[in-house]
């Protein structure tokens, strides 16, 4: 598949976002950017678009569902690209349901968590991802995107 190729059957991509991310662009600005999630969420439907691909786009401020969601995304979805937020560092949980996944897991942070305070240095959530994208702000979920085609293509 290359880019700007249709890919009409394949199931979308989940991305999924973890607590606070609904307060993007006014929470820690300096931190976490300008971008709201909303604009995230615009600008991921449209990369994904240049592949033929499709998102489902969720957050929320609860383990456990985020955890649903994960466990949706076993038959609903083509690959997973989740943002835990705080929950990387703390949720076996999540770890536990991501590791049920036989599709590719994109971990996404928009900050370097290994330049911030040493509790955010370790992410459970990474131990079970394909890979992880982390300090490029909301560009780094458009760069997952990609590497989420690339992967597909390859298992074509």
């Amino acid at each position: 598949m290359t880019k700007k190729s249709k890919q009409s059957k394949a199931l979308p991509i989940h991305i999924l976002n973890g607590p606070n991310l609904n307060l993007l662009g006014t929470r820690e600005p300096e931190v976490y950017g300008h971008t709201t999630l909303a604009q995230v969420e615009k600008m991921c439907a449209a990369q994904a678009a240049t592949w033929g691909l499709s998102i489902v786009f969720r957050q929320s401020n609860h383990e456990g569902e985020i955890v649903d969601f994960i466990q949706e995304a076993r038959t609903g979805a083509s690959a997973v690209l989740i943002n835990p937020a705080g929950y990387g560092h703390t949720s076996i949980a999540i770890l536990d349901a991501i590791q049920m996944l036989k599709i590719p897991v994109i971990e996404v942070h928009l900050s370097n968590i290994h330049r911030r305070e040493p509790y955010r240095h370790h992410s459970y959530v990474s131990k079970g991802a394909t890979g992880i994208v982390m300090g490029l702000g909301a560009q780094g979920y458009l760069r997952a995107i990609d590497a989420v085609a690339d992967i597909l293509k390859g298992s074509k």
